[in-house]
């Protein structure tokens, strides 16, 4: 293949690693890859890292900083210093990106809360042609994401918690391909908070995906980690007229900018009402305002725990402006040990 056209592969390969989160990929006429509604993506990479992970993420709209829970993993590492029991957590979602498959381990004990996570995002296969347009191999598509977080309470209102990442973006051909392969590393910090000053009102923030860019091709052209800044507080309107525990009605209200170019905040809107303390039934619901026109839209969900299970179900019910199609059901379930 001429040296040029490698060139001009690998320049879209690199766009793919930056851009998974909001574009869908065609084929051109020679069987390279054409990223489609890409919003200002050159700026930033791993764009996967913004992806929701967690059926109760989803269906909360993203409103999440404030919530405690094994689902801090993947939004504010300070929720897991709310869980009482060590965990066994999996993830399973498609998006436009790709599908997503996540999993958490988690040890809950009297000073705080240790967990190990990963996630996959699938992008897919894209076979390759020559200018004959005969097949000549397939190009693989992955971004993983491992995860060490922990938690503890800085006083009975306050929790605080860390996760450090290491974010890989994978490209693999089995056959003849431009490029036999390409790999980036990279790793991320987030820092979050938690607080709870009265019974009725829950506040969050957090600083996400602090770290070195993303190099794909060469320093000159590494695309610098989408950093994002969080607040979130949320109020249970229930306790307004009763002060049963059994019944909470939380709505939440987060705003999330860009920390290299603030000035464009996505707003999350969440409600979750739930009834029952140990066996519990939420219903949930959330809407998303965000500087990503596919993302904007409603979400529903349910979460169901019993015993020592707890599963949560989310459909997204935003069209999105790239394939015109709403994304599956995303599942969590966990069990406790």
């Amino acid at each position: 293949m001429p040296r040029h056209r490698i060139r001009h592969t690998l320049r879209r390969i690199r766009l793919l690693a930056a851009v998974p989160a909001v574009a869908v990929l065609t084929l051109g006429s020679s069987g390279t890859m054409v990223p489609l509604g890409a919003q200002d993506s050159s700026a930033e990479g791993a764009l996967f890292l913004l992806l929701p992970v967690g059926a109760q993420g989803v269906s909360l709209g993203r409103a999440m900083t404030w919530v405690g829970g094994a689902e801090g993993a993947f939004w504010n590492p300070a929720g897991l210093a709310a869980v009482d029991r060590s965990q066994a957590v999996v993830f399973r979602g498609d998006h436009v990106a790709g599908t997503a498959t996540a999993a958490t381990g988690l040890w809950a004990g009297t000073g705080g809360s240790l967990a190990a996570s990963y996630f996959l995002l699938d992008a897919g296969d894209i076979d390759q042609t020559d200018e004959f347009g005969n097949y000549t191999g397939t190009i693989t598509i992955r971004n993983h994401l491992g995860v060490v977080s922990g938690a503890t309470r800085l006083g009975p209102a306050f929790t605080a918690g860390v996760n450090l990442k290491v974010i890989r973006f994978q490209l693999a051909c089995r056959g003849i391909c431009a490029d036999e392969g390409t790999t980036a590393t990279t790793y991320a910090v987030d820092l979050g908070v938690q607080a709870q000053p009265t019974e009725r009102l829950r506040l969050g923030a957090m600083l996400a995906h602090l770290g070195p860019a993303l190099q794909v091709l060469n320093a000159e052209q590494a695309d610098p980690l989408p950093g994002r800044v969080r607040f979130a507080t949320a109020y249970n309107a229930i306790a307004a007229f009763t002060e049963s525990e059994q019944v909470q009605a939380w709505i939440a209200v987060e705003l999330e900018d860009r920390l290299r170019d603030p000035g464009s905040p996505s707003v999350y809107v969440g409600t979750e009402v739930t009834a029952g303390a140990v066996d519990a039934l939420s219903l949930r619901a959330g809407w998303v305002w965000s500087e990503l026109d596919q993302e904007d839209g409603g979400r529903v969900g349910l979460g169901l725990r019993y015993e020592r299970f707890d599963l949560s179900i989310a459909k997204s019910l935003a069209v999105s402006s790239l394939t015109g199609e709403t994304e599956p059901v995303h599942v969590t379930f966990s069990i406790g040990f």
